[in-house]
């Protein structure tokens, strides 16, 4: 009987010698900067020192000073000075983002359309609460065809053939950044978020998913419709609530039409694309919302292992087949928005 209760007395304090000596969960640790023209935040949710987000956030600014359309000595601004005149030789970075823009733009059949820098440049939505008028705007849109591009894999170079064409990578560029913050960080469990493109890196400390918030367009940044579940993923969400100007009691956002010049007139709100490539979500959640609810969401179910979450004006929410099955939890937490394509 004593050897039984020597035994149990043990085994008591054996359990809580273990639970004294539990590690207390580490606090999380994030820091900002504003890189690519957006505020971009870094949180860790491991033991990390600075070093590891000075690592991330010096490469997504190497990404900004290859692919920015708006810093003169960037790889992307000789490539458009260079328009009808020769081909630029580019990094294999920035060919690689090139390539996969035109990949999305045939994808979608020009919805989305990386040549689309003339009329970036003209509109000016960031800068400028004047609209261009019809003659400039169609004057520029023969410029506007991704199909033109020339791009030499061997000699890694980049060729305009018309003068004035420009490519802007502003709707693929921060995904690319994205991931590669990811890449930089994938031994931490933690998040990326560059102004709405969200990679989560693993699952939380308590190996549970990372539970990411849906915005509501309706209202500002902390108001969520629902809530997704990920792992290893990235959810990047478009949307004409972003960047847009008022003129004379009219909207203008920054989503162009390919076709019209024009900003894209839809009934969506919102578009979100879930995945686990940043740079594929952000392209595909430009070209979706530029295709509408049904041409978008037949596009999304086309391509395996990506999602998408569309709202509309009257709070309607469609969702692609990997939600609808549970492959992804959709949790709405608005109860304004309901799901109309069971």
């Amino acid at each position: 009987m004593k050897r039984v209760m020597r035994i149990l007395l043990f085994l008591t304090l054996s359990v809580v010698l273990l639970v004294s000596c539990k590690q207390k969960p580490v606090e999380p640790k994030g820091q900002t900067q504003l890189l690519l023209g957006t505020v971009c935040t870094i949180t860790l949710y491991d033991k990390s020192g600075n070093t590891e987000f000075d690592l991330a956030f010096d490469r997504i600014d190497e990404i900004e000073h290859l692919m920015s359309i708006h810093l003169d000595d960037s790889e992307l601004a000789e490539v458009n000075r260079a328009s009808g005149v020769h081909p630029v030789v580019v990094s294999e970075e920035t060919f690689t983002v090139i390539k996969l823009a035109l990949e999305i733009a045939e994808l979608s059949d020009g919805a989305f359309d990386p040549t689309i820098g003339p009329l970036v440049k003209l509109w000016d939505i960031s800068g400028s609460n004047n609209v261009p008028l019809d003659e400039e705007i169609k004057a520029l849109l023969p410029l506007v065809d991704y199909k033109l591009v020339v791009l030499d894999e061997e000699a890694s170079s980049v060729y305009l053939p018309v003068q004035g064409m420009a490519l802007d990578l502003g709707g693929i560029a921060k995904g690319w950044a994205a991931d590669e913050a990811g890449r930089i960080l994938s031994e931490h469990k933690g998040i990326v978020n560059l102004g709405g493109n969200v990679l989560v890196m693993g699952s939380k400390p308590d190996s549970s998913p990372w539970r990411i918030g849906i915005q509501d367009p309706d209202n500002g940044r902390g108001f969520y419709i629902g809530i997704v579940d990920l792992i290893d993923q990235t959810l990047v969400t478009s949307g004409p609530y972003e960047r847009f100007f008022e003129h004379e009691g009219t909207i203008y956002h920054h989503i162009l039409d390919t076709e019209t010049g024009y900003p894209v007139v839809s009934p969506l709100t919102s578009v979100s694309i879930i995945t686990t490539r940043s740079v594929i979500a952000d392209g595909l959640s430009t070209a979706v919302y530029a295709l509408g609810p049904e041409r978008g969401l037949e596009l999304v179910n086309r391509l395996d292992g990506i999602e998408a979450i569309l709202l509309t004006e009257d709070r309607s929410i469609y969702v692609s087949e990997g939600i609808l099955d549970g492959s992804v939890a959709l949790n709405i937490t608005n109860p304004e928005y309901t799901i109309v394509n069971k």
